[in-house]
């Protein structure tokens, strides 16, 4: 990722502190489109320690980390901060003679992952700088993030920061300042678990350690929705319709969106299975369509009917082989396209302006992501929005997640979201369950512990913002207050079944809220 530093560190002696100076706004060109001089670094032509339009500074005098070299993302160079020793260093540009309103940096970047820190940032603007952090991408790959500001003052600093260990490298290339902002509709939670949960006397606590209701722990923490998902009838007699309705009163109290995910099992629906409900099992395919519509119709009417009308609704969850089989498999589509419109028609019929999902768990997965949609747009199944779960250890890179998403909102034009992701802030297990997430399952650059959870959900979202054209919905985080409590298991059957996720949840083993709760602000 560096390819150039030997020619630059024989030049180091000679390279002197860049001084910061007003950057006239170029009137043509690719440049006129950015607002910034050179954002390909690609004006010198050939690898450099400073490039034309930036300003380098470093405290230490290290101005040396930061040049540019060949293997650009768009074009044949690119920005790299890199040093043999540990380096801080800042390279930067100086906006003025801004229009006043919001705006949006978009850059390209990759990054080692191991500094103190690594950012983009917004600064002197006239309002509050704004920050992006670089995702470790060890496997090279680009990632596209966006930062925004308001500029209140004509004038505004572009910053690339590096604060780092020897060996440590970043690249930036590609860099764009347009006019408008970005930001996250939706940041939330699926909390189906809590009220059993708390029936089992689960303990919920604030950053303080002062115990409280989970929702509003969240809540305060910046969570803004919830999403609840619908068996039709379970065991334990937990995630039915009067779970659903509790829990939506309890978090439209709090100002949260409500999304219902209807599972259309008794039990847990997701690429391994897909079971109809024992009462279902013998329907004919026309039975089952009339069934999943009343079902659905049924569950959404009575939240409307107290006041909590559903804001998203899925229909199904994780289909990526369909759903009720084997009748509605993937494989048979005139079928499960007929199921999934039944659905799609019963939550419409209650709420014309609820908006409704498809969900795969195929976050890494374009090719397939592609496959079911283009089938669904094929048999006419209506939808508006796209769901897709990601966990980075199971669905692969963020560049395969940004990926995706980025193809399936242009390829269908529906705004898309992040369904499911969670990360460990611990190895350690807290009941006689082995876990999902073991050491195996780490990935590089995130640690299992809170601050590699927290910066996990960090990237996640900062993908998401980055959908272009304004379709990156937002993420739900799977499970946050699903902790370690006798008689909470994972199978409704079976009181004494253990939890495998606790250690993915987000209050931690003494059932403090942890730091990656944090990031439900995410502008």
């Amino acid at each position: 990722m560096h390819q150039g530093i030997q020619r630059l560190l024989s030049g180091a002696a000679t390279l002197l502190l860049a001084t910061a100076g007003a950057v006239a706004l170029p009137a043509t060109g690719a440049e006129a489109a950015t607002g910034l001089t050179n954002p390909g670094f690609e004006s010198d032509g050939s690898a450099t320690a400073t490039s034309t339009g930036w300003s380098t500074y470093s405290a230490a005098g290290r101005n040396a980390a930061s040049y540019t070299e060949a293997g650009g993302q768009a074009g044949s160079y690119r920005l790299t901060h890199w040093s043999a020793t540990a380096y801080q260093v800042e390279t930067y540009q100086y906006l003025s003679g801004l229009a006043n309103g919001n705006y949006t940096l978009t850059a390209w970047v990759r990054s080692s992952g191991g500094q103190n820190s690594a950012y983009l940032a917004l600064r002197n603007c006239g309002s509050a700088e704004q920050r992006t952090d670089l995702p470790p991408t060890p496997n090279g790959g680009w990632i596209r993030l966006v930062t925004s500001v308001a500029v209140t003052g004509g004038q505004c600093t572009v910053s690339i920061n590096s604060d780092a260990n020897a060996g440590n490298w970043l690249n930036v290339d590609a860099l764009t300042f347009t006019p408008g902002g970005t930001g996250l509709a939706v940041k939330g939670g699926d909390v189906s678990s809590l009220k059993k949960s708390e029936d089992k006397g689960g303990v919920y606590r604030n950053a303080a350690g002062t115990t409280g209701d989970a929702l509003t722990v969240l809540n305060s923490a910046g969570m803004n929705y919830v999403r609840l998902k619908v068996w039709v009838n379970p065991a334990d007699g937990y995630n039915t319709k009067a779970q659903v309705l509790a829990m939506a009163r309890r978090a439209k109290a709090l100002g949260m969106g409500v999304l219902v995910d209807f599972h259309y099992s008794d039990h847990w629906a997701h690429p391994g299975q897909q079971d109809k409900p024992a009462a279902w099992a013998s329907y004919t395919t026309a039975q089952l369509g009339t069934a999943v519509y009343n079902h659905t119709y049924d569950v959404l009417n009575a939240l409307k009917a107290q006041g909590t009308t559903a804001d998203l609704v899925q229909i199904g969850n994780e289909i990526n082989g369909g759903m009720l089989l084997p009748t509605g498999s993937a494989s048979n589509w005139a079928d499960l396209a007929g199921l999934l419109k039944q659905g799609v028609n019963a939550a419409k019929a209650v709420s014309s302006s609820t908006r409704v999902a498809l969900h795969l768990a195929k976050g890494g997965d374009l090719a397939g992501t592609r496959v079911f949609f283009d089938n669904a747009v094929a048999d006419g199944v209506p939808f508006d929005l796209i769901g897709l779960s990601y966990y980075g250890y199971w669905h692969g890179p963020l560049n395969d997640l940004q990926a995706t998403l980025d193809d399936a909102a242009a390829r269908y034009g529906k705004p898309v979201f992040v369904a499911e992701t969670a990360y460990a802030f611990t190895t350690a297990n807290n009941d006689a369950l082995e876990n999902n997430f073991l050491a195996a399952n780490v990935q590089s650059g995130y640690p299992a512990t809170q601050a590699g959870q927290a910066a996990n959900l960090r990237d996640v979202l900062n993908v998401v913002e980055a959908v272009p054209n304004g379709r990156g919905l937002g993420v739900f985080y799977w499970e946050p207050t699903w902790t370690a409590v006798a008689g909470n298991g994972w199978d409704p059957a079976d009181a004494g079944s253990g939890n495998a996720w606790e250690n993915q949840a987000l209050f931690d083993y003494t059932n403090k809220v942890t730091s990656a709760a944090s990031w439900f602000k995410h502008r």
